[in-house]
């Protein structure tokens, strides 16, 4: 666009008057420009967002610009966060559900090419594990997120601000639910230590339970799997096991699952101890399956980090994590009019 540019005398500083009131520079970005932007490149593809622009506001920014400003407001989001580590002495709402899991996104990590060689093969495709914590106090629908490409203790401190977000005091019931993985079970002692529960996810436990059932019971798969089913949700996890002791492969432990389902199934179980209370969770209306994190994986994460095609170099991921999790948590509003403040 053209522009009135004014000057102080015939060698003083110009002046645009536009540029001035609209906050923005020749061939720069708005605050505003910049948050139309990343609203687009955190939910679709850099590539797509110059002809989304071009739809909905008549121009078209670089695909270059998209990823620069996106990836620089993400990682301004990381950088800010602050995780709440101390549960309030107060007793907190009544029940807070907490739930976490791991999923995996694509990674690309990048070497010094030889001089005169392409860079490309130096890349190293890999996976990487995504983190993703909810918590949410019972009887409401909006669940807290935290996520991490770090390590288990940082996806605990994640889970432990969520539950803490979420309402959780010093007299809360933490229930958590979940597949039972190693790392969870001990992060869950950790940061929450005797006020929290686990029960395994009953669909998880399940799958292997309907894997065993032609082994068990040939003649009648699907009725023996509703009849452990029914057992377990009554708490009757010894008898379930000793049922299982004739049918057991005799094979190593090492066996795969698929060769040896029975035994699968026990040893499954018999290394959980505690974590089937199925009984009691019914009686307190609490959940035994763990949708949630299974669906805020769907829509926090893999939405945009596993586009078809789509690899990231791991702190541009890191940060992506970070700006969505933001979005998930209705926290976009506060970031943008705190960037505006600190730019006013």
């Amino acid at each position: 666009m053209v522009q009135q540019q004014f000057r102080h005398g015939r060698r003083g500083k110009s002046l645009r008057p536009f540029q001035l009131s609209a906050g923005v520079q020749n061939r720069g970005y708005s605050l505003l420009l910049q948050k139309a932007i990343v609203d687009f490149g955190a939910d679709v593809s850099f590539q797509r967002v110059p002809q989304k622009f071009q739809e909905h506001y008549g121009f078209e920014v670089p695909a270059t610009m998209v990823r620069q400003i996106t990836e620089e407001h993400a990682a301004q989001m990381l950088e800010q966060q602050s995780l709440q580590e101390q549960m309030p002495e107060q007793a907190g709402v009544p029940v807070v559900v907490a739930e976490i899991d791991g999923s995996m996104i694509p990674i690309v990590q990048t070497a010094a090419a030889p001089a005169g060689e392409d860079r490309r093969k130096a890349r190293k495709l890999g996976w990487q594990e995504a983190r993703l914590a909810l918590a949410y106090a019972w009887g409401t629908v909006s669940p807290r997120f935290g996520a991490t490409l770090g390590g288990p203790a940082e996806a605990g401190a994640q889970w432990k601000d969520c539950v803490i977000r979420a309402g959780a005091g010093s007299q809360t019931y933490i229930h958590g639910v979940g597949d039972g993985a190693p790392w969870i079970l001990e992060q869950k002692e950790q940061q929450f230590g005797t006020q929290a529960r686990y029960v395994i996810d009953f669909s998880h436990l399940s799958d292997y339970l309907a894997a065993a059932a032609p082994a068990c019971c040939p003649a009648n798969p699907n009725g023996w799997l509703a009849q452990q089913q029914e057992q377990l949700k009554l708490s009757q996890v010894e008898p379930v096991l000793d049922a299982w002791v004739p049918f057991l492969e005799r094979t190593s432990s090492a066996a795969k699952k698929e060769e040896a389902p029975v035994q699968a199934c026990y040893r499954y179980m018999e290394n959980r101890p505690g974590q089937f209370d199925y009984r009691a969770a019914i009686a307190k209306g609490l959940p035994i399956g763990s949708g949630q994190i299974e669906s805020g994986h769907r829509y926090v994460i893999q939405s945009r980090l596993k586009l078809a095609g789509a690899w990231w170099k791991e702190e541009n991921a890191g940060s992506m994590i970070a700006l969505r999790v933001v979005r998930a948590n209705n926290e976009w509003d506060a970031y943008w009019a705190d960037s505006q403040k600190k730019a006013a």
